[in-house]
């Protein structure tokens, strides 16, 4: 089966190869390989111009599976079928009304894939999932690209056809066309879609019977597809190997599960990633028992879950820095059995990490050390007094120093873990800065020596941040309906990332939003965070910096 071919180009010198091959639906009724999409759908496929446009280029199709990646196939890059494979001088992508440069590709070592970056980040199109699992035989697909089709030579518009999955290896898809339809040059890296709408392969390979430019006697309109399950962590370890600097990692829990994914430094977001599927199943997790926080490059999540007789224990696992996650370990052997944790809150002090729980209204607190290592849960109230039935709990690293904040009886309490281990007694913050309403949820991060203080107050009607500089006095709470709009939630998130505050909430309407408090002190401007991958209505958040 030969590649699919570029499309040809006119040039000022000669005719040459250039670009790719084009998908398109079944029961076309004006060419045989397929009709336009309709309005609105497929719109992550991509149309890539590869090389110099101006002497000779090749185009071919492509699918943003980020906000500011591309996934296309390896072949698009060789100037000839056959030839090396290396980066161009030249590259662009047109996702939507867009067209924008790419700026770096990386090819996979053993399937026909390209990832390749763009120069800045895709806003106005929802990026397509990943499949977790290849397409069972006879299982329906989909593909799209930018293609020829039967009568058209240069395509502007999305075509997509119907194909079904005749065989599996461990690397591609074989295809059969339904009907007439077939992928055509100009179609090569677009989409295969399953019937959940993800990303189940990319075009490779194709026969193009009935394709503009394919001669009569070719008749067949089979192709061959790289699958797309199982790059999810090969996606996600370039993504970070090309992203410099500090990146937040951020947990949504739903009444389905619970879903991770990252903001890069350019303000972007990776898609969601169900927790449970890649560190395992630990049955039903508590409403609002997750948290998250990170140890250098790594994101530690606990949990708690359980099923049978492990019912309402903690769990931990981590996910590094290239994607993969441990698997979740039961830790109450380790730090002690708590009955009805109701929150859990974690930061990093160093490479160690601090977990403090609420169980039974009362505030405890462990530590995982550099080696793995867990200590004894501790109950807070022997060190730091009393202070009510604990409703909430927050935590942040200042100046090496735990700071912890409690909600007890509708008003916020502080208490720091100085580096010697010694706990002060804890002080009401209604009196240090100043009177709010019943606070519901709070949220609690430090940058520098400064401690952020961030309150959901009146049944989530109203947020307020306050700050306790390193001299121990605090600036008073501020009401943000400026930063946040007005708007009720059920859950807020703060977190120190490269010197700056990063607060995320979710809202009564299910919808995510985050900002950040700059070090000049202004706010930027509030922004949903995109929910590809999530399943169930979303609930509670939890932020964290990684490197």
């Amino acid at each position: 089966m030969p590649h699919i071919r570029s499309r040809t180009r006119w040039t000022a010198a000669a005719l040459t190869i250039a670009g790719t091959a084009t998908l398109v639906p079944a029961g076309a009724a004006l060419a045989t390989v397929g009709t336009p999409a309709a309005a609105g759908q497929y719109t992550y496929t991509a149309k890539l111009t590869i090389g110099d446009e101006a002497n000779s280029s090749r185009a071919c199709s492509g699918v943003l599976i980020d906000a500011s990646y591309v996934l296309t196939t390896t072949s698009c890059f060789a100037a000839a079928p056959g030839a090396s494979v290396g980066k161009p001088a030249k590259t662009t992508a047109k996702i939507g009304a867009v067209t924008l440069d790419v700026v770096s590709i990386v090819h996979h070592a053993d399937r026909d894939v390209t990832l390749a970056k763009l120069s800045k980040p895709v806003t106005a199109v929802t990026p397509i999932k990943l499949a977790a699992a290849q397409p069972a035989v006879n299982a329906p697909v989909t593909a799209a690209g930018f293609g020829r089709t039967k009568t058209v030579w240069v395509q502007g518009k999305i075509h997509t056809a119907a194909f079904g999955v005749a065989a599996t290896d461990a690397t591609t898809l074989t295809l059969t066309g339904k009907g007439t339809d077939a992928i055509c040059q100009g179609d090569a890296g677009g989409p295969l879609v399953n019937s959940k709408g993800e990303l189940a392969g990319i075009s490779s390979r194709s026969w193009q019977g009935g394709c503009l430019g394919t001669p009569v006697t070719e008749t067949r309109t089979g192709a061959i597809a790289a699958r797309a399950d199982g790059l999810q962590s090969w996606v996600e370890k370039e993504i970070f190997a090309q992203t410099q600097g500090w990146k937040t990692g951020a947990v949504i829990q739903t009444g389905v599960g619970a879903y991770q994914a990252m903001r890069l430094a350019d303000g972007s977001w990776t898609a969601f990633t169900d927790i449970e599927s890649r560190a395992s199943d630990i049955g039903t997790i508590k409403n609002g028992a997750v948290t998250a926080a990170g140890v250098g490059s790594d994101t530690h999540v606990l949990a708690v879950g359980g099923i049978g007789e492990n019912a309402g224990h903690l769990y931990h696992a981590v996910r590094s820095l290239e994607g993969t996650w441990s698997k979740f370990v039961d830790i109450n052997k380790a730090v002690g059995t708590l009955t009805d944790i109701t929150d859990v809150s974690a930061v990093s002090i160093g490479n160690d990490l601090h977990v403090m729980a609420v169980a039974g209204g009362k505030v405890f607190h462990t530590v995982r050390k550099a080696d793995g290592t867990w200590a004894s849960f501790g109950d807070v109230s022997a060190v730091a007094g009393p202070i009510g039935t604990v409703t909430a709990i927050a935590t942040a690293s200042v100046a090496g120093q735990l700071q912890v904040a409690a909600v007890s009886g509708g008003k916020a309490f502080h208490t720091i873990r100085n580096t010697t281990g010694n706990w002060s007694v804890w002080g009401n913050v209604t009196e240090a800065a100043g009177p709010t309403g019943p606070i519901n949820y709070i949220a609690m991060a430090g940058v520098g020596d400064d401690a952020h203080i961030v309150i959901s107050t009146d049944s989530g009607a109203h947020q307020h941040h306050a700050m306790r500089k390193a001299n121990g006095t605090w600036d008073p709470f501020a009401d943000l309906t400026g930063v946040l709009g007005s708007i009720t939630t059920r859950s807020v998130s703060a977190t120190h990332v490269n010197g700056e505050l990063q607060v995320a909430v979710v809202t009564t309407a299910n919808q995510p939003l985050h900002t950040v408090r700059h070090a000049d002190r202004t706010w930027a401007p509030t922004t949903p965070v995109p929910l590809t991958g999530i399943k169930g209505n979303t609930g509670n958040i939890t932020i964290t910096g990684t490197l």
